[in-house]
């Protein structure tokens, strides 16, 4: 075996382990849980659908502006730590970038507060 492969050695047993572990644990559930579901496990969950329903059914547009706003601060806060990091690195175009960047989010953040996706009734 080749001295590169003797070092991956270990990695591939644990991954082959993980693997056959997290197998034998998903269907050792199959095996002994209930599988009976009742008119309360099939009912509608947190998104306000019903669980078997028409998937081109209509919906509220406010679903789409709450998922806008969490793209708007997601991005925000996962371009925001590294540029924080380096900004001694990029410069003044590195922060012009960026102001730029923010720039877009509060016009679209702007959008959402006009479009009162902010005020849940």
């Amino acid at each position: 075996m080749p001295p590169i492969l003797e070092d991956y050695f270990p990695i591939l047993i644990f991954l082959g382990i993980a693997i056959v572990m997290a197998m034998l644990f998903v269907f050792a559930a199959m095996l002994v849980a209930r599988q009976a579901p009742d008119p309360e496990k099939l009912s509608a969950y947190e998104c306000g659908f019903e669980a078997f329903d028409d998937s081109r059914a209509q919906f509220d547009v406010r679903f789409y502006l709450v998922a806008i706003l969490f793209i708007i601060f997601d991005l925000e806060i996962a371009f925001l730590f590294p540029w924080v990091v380096s900004l001694g690195d990029i410069g003044v175009f590195g922060f012009w970038s960026m102001m730029i960047f923010l720039g877009i989010l509060t016009v679209g953040f702007v959008y959402e507060w006009k479009k009162g996706a902010l005020e849940w009734e």
